[in-house]
């Protein structure tokens, strides 16, 4: 009975430790947010949270201009979404023979995939920039598509595949019977099934792509064709004092369009695989 009570007591010390760790953790992310939130709504925001003074929305009336946040808007949507389109597309056409089809080649390819996502972006960015002039890709907005797409696509692979692999490949071969080919199994009975990994694809691509700030800073020149993620370095230095109020205003209204992207998601995200029933009969 001793040793049970004192290996209770352990377990409810390493709990409350635990928690208290996590609610630190917590923390740490709820109060930036929360600046945010507040500092939006302030008047007279500076660097410290506290309460906004005096409600306004005279921050967002502000910000909410076609130079200073719907063209900027426009351009991370157009680049973050093609981009994104792009990686789902061909993660998963790239996927899909890793996952059926067994190849002695397959684990070095998974392999040299696997290494070309540990490496930092800023180890590649002078050549890409070379061959981005000699092609005139340089300050294009298909050219930085091209791009966001292939930086993110050996995780999108990796992450692909092993969605893939939960599918039974017993729906597909039923289907080859009727006389259907891999693309349309694919696209037919693969892609519907794993749903979730599709979803989780794309939220995990767009979210980086939307982030990213030093390819469209290094690729795009035009001021005009900049995206929501440079566009924002100019609340800091280029118009003299930073009114924190208008900054605060424009990361809530950057970080709208992920959120809502979170919730169209969500339930795909949720919904499970459901491959149980698929099989029987």
């Amino acid at each position: 009975m001793p040793r049970t009570r004192t290996f209770r007591a352990r377990r409810t010390h390493s709990r409350l430790a635990a928690d208290a760790g996590l609610l630190a953790l917590a923390a740490a992310f709820a109060l930036p947010l929360a600046w945010v939130v507040l500092s939006s709504l302030d008047t007279d925001a500076d660097l410290r949270l506290k309460a906004p003074s005096g409600v306004t929305l005279d921050n967002f009336d502000a910000v909410l201009t076609p130079d200073i946040t719907f063209t900027p808007l426009l351009n991370s949507l157009i680049l973050c979404g093609g981009g994104t389109a792009l990686t789902v597309v061909c993660a998963a056409l790239a996927a899909y023979p890793l996952s059926r089809f067994r190849s002695r080649l397959n684990r070095p390819f998974l392999l040299t995939i696997l290494f070309a996502t540990s490496l930092p972006i800023t180890a590649i960015m002078v050549p890409v920039y070379a061959l981005f002039v000699q092609v005139n890709l340089i300050d294009t907005m298909q050219g930085t598509v091209f791009f966001f797409a292939a930086s993110q696509l050996p995780f999108a692979i990796w992450l692909m595949k092993n969605f893939m692999d939960g599918v039974p490949k017993e729906l597909e071969e039923a289907a080859w019977t009727d006389g259907a080919s891999s693309l349309q199994s694919l696209l037919r009975i693969v892609l519907p099934l794993m749903g979730p990994g599709v979803a989780v694809v794309t939220v995990f691509s767009f979210v980086l792509m939307w982030g990213n700030f030093f390819v469209p800073f290094m690729l795009l020149l035009t001021p005009d064709q900049m995206p929501a993620a440079v566009s924002i370095n100019e609340f800091f230095g280029n118009r003299g004092t930073v009114v924190y109020g208008q900054l605060a205003a424009f990361s809530v209204i950057y970080s709208t369009p992920v959120l809502v992207l979170y919730v169209l998601v969500a339930r795909k995200l949720g919904g499970g695989f459901a491959l149980g029933g698929a099989v029987k009969g």
